[in-house]
């Protein structure tokens, strides 16, 4: 039995079960498997403990949100 296991940020529930859903079947076709052998499991991980380049997501999203804000600015 095929099992998939995602590693991402938050998510909604409704995000949860299209990915689920989408994965599922993708894979299913790919590898010529019945959607119903698969298992998915998704693991969340905070902003706080994930990383990429020595800053954290949360601190990612708050520079990039503070750049566009001032790039929105400049244009009205």
């Amino acid at each position: 039995m095929p099992y998939i296991s995602i590693e991402c940020g938050m998510l909604s529930d409704e995000q949860k079960e299209q990915l689920i859903e989408q994965i599922t079947k993708d894979a299913s076709k790919i590898m010529n498997v019945p959607a119903e052998f698969f298992s998915v499991i998704i693991k969340e991980l905070s902003d706080k403990n994930f990383g990429i380049g020595g800053k954290t997501i949360d601190t990612i999203k708050a520079e990039y949100i503070k750049s566009n804000k001032k790039d929105s600015e400049y244009e009205n």
